[in-house]
């Protein structure tokens, strides 16, 4: 796979603007009423990593980024700061932030997911790229012990129970996660005089499927 498991540098995220995008096709009826359907089963962020920008320095930092990236050829880890933990963003990570699925006494492996919740309505989100040394987890009410009861694969935010969970045993985690994105463009254009006025670049940055 076409991926960098290197973090974009937070201090130059920080700052920038960016959340989730869907894709929604939308056809008007003669009536006047609509029919919405999606392809997409899974939202996808962008960012625009050029607000992030306040120096030369932070400037030459991007570029370098940039060229090791070659530009959209590879992938890489970015950390979203209104969006990086599994619990509130508040609190530390505890275990039981998230539940992930229950066991059968069979499945040893599980996708680290965070659910989001509104109302009746709520959308789990796979998470790939778990930040390593910040994963919980749990069974019922029981935390264990990473390296010992689970391994945790931090380039595919799978965990893997040395026993499989007992039937019908709810499992829980917690976390902190990048997003896995890409630049999503082939070229950075800067005037240090317009930069040093306070025009920052444009640097889109877009999520990929891992």
């Amino acid at each position: 796979m076409q991926f960098h498991e290197v973090r974009f540098p937070p201090s130059l995220s920080f700052g920038s603007v960016g959340g989730p995008r869907r894709q929604t096709d939308v056809v008007t009826l003669a009536n006047g009423h609509e029919e919405r359907n999606t392809p997409w089963a899974h939202s996808r962020r962008v960012y625009d990593a050029g607000l992030g920008m306040r120096s030369i320095d932070d400037l030459q930092v991007l570029i370098a980024f940039f060229e090791a990236r070659m530009g959209q050829m590879y992938g890489f880890r970015w950390k979203d700061w209104a969006d990086y933990k599994s619990g509130k963003m508040a609190l530390p990570v505890a275990f039981d932030d998230q539940s992930i699925g229950y066991g059968d006494g069979v499945q040893a492996a599980f996708q680290l997911t965070k659910t989001y919740r509104s109302g009746a309505q709520s959308y789990r989100r796979p998470i790939t790229k778990p930040v390593a040394g910040t994963v919980r987890v749990g069974l019922e009410q029981d935390e264990l012990r990473e390296g010992v009861e689970y391994e945790v694969d931090a380039e595919s935010g799978i965990i893997t129970f040395a026993h499989p969970p007992d039937p019908e045993i709810e499992i829980f985690a917690g976390f902190e996660f990048d997003v896995p994105v890409r630049f999503d463009t082939d070229r950075i254009l800067v005037s240090v005089e317009s930069f040093q006025a306070g025009q920052v670049p444009d640097v889109p940055v877009i999520e990929v499927r891992v």
